[in-house]
């Protein structure tokens, strides 16, 4: 075995810098295009979603529910599948890393994961002794599971957290070096972007403290080990669990 291969087996995180997000001065601005240019595309495919539907004619509100849910789903592997070519090499590199250290990474940093979860969870319960109900966006999720469950459970539990990290982890990675801003701006946009809508009153800093402790908890993850299938996976995680109880309680209630 040479002196390569014995480096390529040792834990991710031991060699983290090598393997995922690559800070050397001479590729420093490939990974700065390849993140500016997912974040574009992202908020441009998300801006102009329903464009197509306006240049011919057709009016979103017309359109069966179930059809504009396919549509929905079309554009979102769409758009996971062009992040992936655009950080293909970085990808490919996680896969072969999660193969060897899955389980490291699940015992080193579940603890995170459960202290974000834990922040989230006392907000939620300030929020509901102050009078306050659940976020917009949750509401809205659970009135889409209520009538779409497949869909909502494919696109909540699968599609989204995949491509929320690919957004917010990986391509805010290759922008921002410094991890501790990275981790605050990571999960700050995360949580922002999902109160978009909400009124501004005394409670929004605690729903905006519930919706990036996640966030924060996902970025930290991604930071100590430079791989998005890492923060990914603890996200499917947390997506499941939510929609395994929404599930039960559209079934047994």
């Amino acid at each position: 075995m040479n002196k390569s291969n014995k480096i390529y087996l040792k834990p991710c995180y031991n060699v983290r810098g090598d393997n995922m997000i690559i800070n050397q001065s001479d590729n420093r601005k490939k990974y700065i295009f390849k993140g500016l240019g997912t974040l574009f595309l992202y908020f441009f495919i998300t801006l102009f979603k329903n464009m197509p539907f306006y240049l011919i004619h057709i009016n979103v509100s017309d359109i069966p529910k179930i059809t504009y849910n396919i549509y929905s789903l079309v554009i979102e592997i769409t758009l996971i599948l062009l992040i992936y070519f655009i950080f293909e090499e970085e990808i490919k590199k996680a896969i072969e890393d999660i193969k060897i250290n899955h389980y490291t990474y699940f015992t080193k940093y579940f603890k995170i994961y459960l202290i974000g979860i834990i922040i989230m969870m006392a907000s939620n319960m300030i929020i509901n002794a102050l009078g306050g109900g659940i976020s917009q966006n949750e509401e809205a999720i659970r009135g889409e599971f209520n009538s779409f469950p497949v869909y909502t459970y494919i696109a909540s539990v699968f599609l989204a957290p995949l491509l929320e990290e690919l957004i917010f982890r990986l391509s805010l990675k290759a922008l921002i070096k410094n991890k501790y801003i990275y981790i605050f701006i990571s999960g700050f946009i995360f949580g922002s972007l999902h109160l978009i809508g909400m009124p501004i009153n005394k409670l929004f800093p605690l729903y905006l403290i519930s919706y990036c402790s996640a966030g924060w908890a996902f970025a930290y993850i991604m930071s100590k080990t430079n791989n998005i299938l890492v923060s990914s996976g603890f996200h499917f995680m947390h997506n499941g669990i939510i929609m395994s109880i929404q599930t039960f309680l559209l079934i047994f209630t």
